[in-house]
């Protein structure tokens, strides 16, 4: 996946432009609303959706695969956002906890353990009653059913991206034991579910 992103970044660049997702501002509105001041996005690409949460002064660390696109966020950013260079897979990346956890267009991408893995590691590194936000495309998707049926629900397409398409049964059964309260509809350039979690003592 390394070398997908890599090349995807050096070829296109700021290849979504440099307004933030829906999803994010959508997020952005829920942490501002229950005090969120410290943010880990993983996944955060070139920074596109770091800087509506900066904004609202929130501190935000970031976790990116890509070099090329971590470049990019420093072109913008400078020294004022810390992005780890590795695999979400090798989360964490410090012993720090964060009160908010924003993951957008990530999750898909990962096979099932993949995904269990990076759900409970976010969970992990969030504080007690913080909260965590996911994105998930949908089978609504009109991509859903093309490529190459690699498993259940998940197909292999656009010159070898593997995308998982959500269901609420699924999201139910992965994010069900941390601390799942809320999911619903948001359309971007794709249809997606917003998964919000809460950590408190009973999770």
């Amino acid at each position: 996946m390394t070398e997908f992103w890599e090349k995807a970044f050096k070829d296109k660049q700021e290849m979504w432009g440099s307004e933030p997702a829906k999803s994010a501002v959508l997020t952005k509105d829920f942490f501002v609303e229950h005090k969120i001041k410290n943010l880990l996005i993983p996944g955060i690409g070139y920074g596109r959706n770091a800087q509506v949460f900066i904004d609202n002064g929130m501190t935000v660390t970031g976790i990116e695969i890509s070099k090329t696109a971590i470049d990019l966020a420093q072109k913008h950013f400078g020294n004022g956002l810390t992005i780890y260079h590795g695999s979400v897979a090798e989360m964490p990346f410090d012993d720090k906890s964060f009160d908010g956890i924003f993951c957008y267009g990530l999750i898909y991408l990962l096979d099932k353990d993949e995904r269990k893995k990076l759900i409970q590691d976010c969970f992990n590194q969030l504080t007690e009653n913080g909260y965590m936000v996911f994105t998930a495309i949908t089978k609504d998707a009109p991509t859903y059913g093309r490529g190459t049926l690699i498993s259940k629900d998940r197909f292999e397409m656009f010159g070898g991206v593997k995308i998982f398409f959500y269901d609420k049964e699924t999201i139910e059964e992965e994010f069900g034991s941390t601390g799942l309260f809320e999911v619903s509809e948001v359309t971007e350039n794709y249809p997606f579910y917003l998964i919000k979690c809460r950590k408190n003592k009973n999770a």
